[in-house]
Parts: structure tokens; sequence; C-alpha cells
């Protein structure tokens, strides 16, 4: 990458009351000179801490609900006015098109006590014209991976990662990243513009194959959504030995895009057991804590070692705008977003789950605003509906 010196500050402080270290990392790879695509800093915001750890709670493995089989839920988000939870499934037709689920997590205003997940409804994402998704393998099916209530609007916003033909599946068709509105009863309402950088293609150019879009969060100027790892002309995918730079994109709320920003991906926290195993790392979600600083969630499963996690705080102030760059290798100089290290997830459980979806739950009595961690079970027996809560400051 086109980055020469990294900048490192860092404060440690001791979480005793949950039992795990949180360690406060900022740091970001600075560029040699100033672009005038760089935007304009502003000035410090309070930094996100977590206070206590809430509760852990699962659902059943393969949970039937309305005809429909639960499972695979990538992304969470909450209606604070009526106090409804939205659950997406990435399953692609291998059980039921796709949908999302409602539900309420109980969580206690007073104590912070998480003490359960209860869905009560699920809704069919329909295209235009009506007709729900195809499967998967088929053209214009949907690989759903994240959803947004977005109390602005009172409408729901989900995106999908993509597909495209590789390697070991040279058959599977184009399928473009979109982010999409739709309502409470799934019914598609429009699309946002997508960057032409964005375009999946059946060559070596734009998006790699599961490294679309996980992570989507709305703010009220702002529509904010990150590819999971790096483009073909942004580089290798992350090594032991090296990070990988991820696409942050904003739009305007009339859905046209208004700029990138790098975000650098932390190199493998483990090298693969044996060495030549697989690895799969990068960003699976991002959730806005205002219209500048967001939280971001990087999860590696990574073969012979497991699941890691990582949470951290991200300031898109002095980020250069790269929505006009075809490739971050080589070339001009440019400043990534800033991320500080909120905490490393893979201490509050072991094993760590398949950590894949952030929302913001109720605000605590205590002030404290609460912050749920979800988990995409992938409908493997061996893996979890996970959801983590915990109480937060800074927020």
């Amino acid at each position: 990458m086109a980055n020469s010196r990294r900048m490192t500050a860092i404060a440690v402080a001791l979480m005793t009351t949950v039992g795990f270290a949180a360690v406060g990392t900022q740091s970001s790879t600075a560029a040699t000179a100033a672009s005038t695509e760089t935007t304009t800093a502003a000035a410090p915001a309070r930094e996100l801490r977590i206070t206590r750890f809430l509760g852990e709670q699962r659902l059943p493995h393969k949970l039937r609900l309305s005809g429909t089989t639960v499972g695979g839920l990538s992304g969470i988000d909450r209606d604070p006015r009526t106090d409804t939870w939205y659950f997406i499934s990435d399953d692609r037709w291998r059980y039921n098109p796709a949908r999302f689920y409602t539900g309420r997590l109980a969580i206690d205003r007073a104590t912070g006590a998480f003490t359960g997940v209860n869905l009560t409804g699920v809704t069919t994402l329909r295209r235009q014209g009506g007709s729900a998704y195809p499967a998967y393998g088929r053209p214009r099916s949907a690989d759903p991976e994240t959803i947004r209530f977005d109390r602005w609007s009172r409408r729901l916003i989900w995106a999908q990662e993509g597909d495209r033909p590789d390697e070991a599946n040279p058959d599977i068709p184009v399928s473009d990243l979109f982010v999409r509105w739709t309502d409470r009863r799934g019914r598609h309402l429009g699309d946002l513009s997508m960057p032409g950088n964005l375009k999946m293609t059946a060559t070596a150019t734009g998006p790699r194959r599961n490294f679309g879009f996980e992570g989507l969060t709305t703010t009220e100027h702002s529509v904010v959504a990150v590819t999971e790892g790096p483009r073909h002309e942004d580089g290798p995918l992350p090594t032991a030995q090296r990070g990988a730079a991820a696409r942050i994109t904003v739009w305007s709320r009339d859905g046209r895009p208004r700029a990138q920003y790098a975000y650098p991906i932390d190199p493998l926290p483990a090298a693969p057991i044996p060495a030549n195993g697989k690895s799969d790392s990068g960003v699976s979600e991002i959730l806005a804590i205002d219209d500048r600083r967001y939280l971001a969630l990087e999860r590696s499963w990574i073969e012979g070692v497991g699941y890691k996690a990582k949470l951290y705080e991200v300031d898109l102030g002095g980020a250069t705008n790269v929505l006009n760059r075809d490739s971050l290798v080589g070339g001009r100089p440019y400043r990534p977003v800033v991320k500080r290290l909120v905490s490393d997830l893979s201490t509050v459980r072991t094993p760590v789950q398949n950590l894949e979806s952030l929302a913001w739950g109720p605000r605590l009595r205590t002030g404290e605003c609460t912050l749920v961690v979800g988990a995409d079970d992938n409908f493997d027996r061996r893996e979890a509906n996970q959801f983590l809560a915990f109480a937060a400051r800074g927020c």
C-alpha cells in the first residue's frame, strides 16, 4: 500500500468487573504527504469504553418459526420507539427464501441483566415486483448480510454481499453488491446508487467473492457500508504478516455516494495450522456512534485456530476520500481511517463464535448504553446463534 509510517499510542485499562482487559490502541498508517482529498478533522469526541458484561443468550440450533428454519443470523438492529428487534438471515434458499425475523431481547433497564431472546415473526424479503429472491446459484439471488432500522425514516435498510465465479466455483453467476430500502413487510422501496469501483465482475477486478458488503449503518445525514475485505485492485487478503485495506462507503441520505475511506484490517491474529491452511478475515459489521465515529467488528476464522474477534472505534475525520481511486496500491499517498481497540472479544467468551452483528440496545438507568454483539451459526451444530450484551459509555 501507499502508506509509509505507522503511529501508535496505547492505553490499557483493566475492566475487573467483567474479568477481561480492554486495550485502547489508536493506530493509523499515515501518508507521507497531505492530500487535497483529505477531509477536515473535527474536534475530539469522547472515547467509547466497555464498562461491564451483561450476559449471553443463545437460540436453539435450527429453531423452527412459522415454517422457517432459524439460523445464519448475520445482522441485527432495534427500533428504539417500539423495542422491536430485527434479525436478518443470510440463508439463500438452503432452507427458505431471503428473510428477516422480528422479536425482543430482554435487557433490564435498571440492572442491565440480559436474560432472553424471543423471536416472534418472520418476513420474506421481496424484489421489485413483489416476488421472493431466487435460490442461490441463480441470477439475481440475494445474500443478505446486514440490516438496520433507520429511525429517521422508520424504514429498514439491508445489504447483500454479492457473488461471482472463482476457481473453486466457476459456474456461480455474477451478482452485484447492493444496499436496498424495504418496509417492515419486506417490500422493496429502492436502492442506493453503487460506486463503479464496487461493481462485481467475472475477472480479477472489483470486490472478491465472499468479501463484499458485510457491514451497514445509518446516521441522521448518511448511510455507511463497509466491504469485508480488499478489492482485487486494493491488494491481497490479510496474512499473519500483513493486513489489508477494506473500503468504507458513505452515501448522502438521497442515495448518492459521497465518499470512500480506506479501513486498515489487522494482520491475522495467528498463523493457520498447517502453515498453508485457509483463513477468512475482515470487517463483519459497522455501527454508527455519530456522524464521524463508528464501531467496527473485525472477525477472523483461521484453520487450526478457530474464530477471533476484536471491536474497534473508528474515526473518519482526517481520512482521505478514495472514492475516485481505482487502486489503493501504489500511486499517491493516502490516510486511512484511525482505529482504536475497544475490546478483544476473544477474551470475553472462549471459544469465540462467528461474530457478525452489532446493535445498540436500550439505554440503562445508569446512563450507560447497551451494545449487543451477535454470532452467525452458519446452520452448523458446532456453532451458535449467540448474543453478547455489554454496557458502555461514550456513546
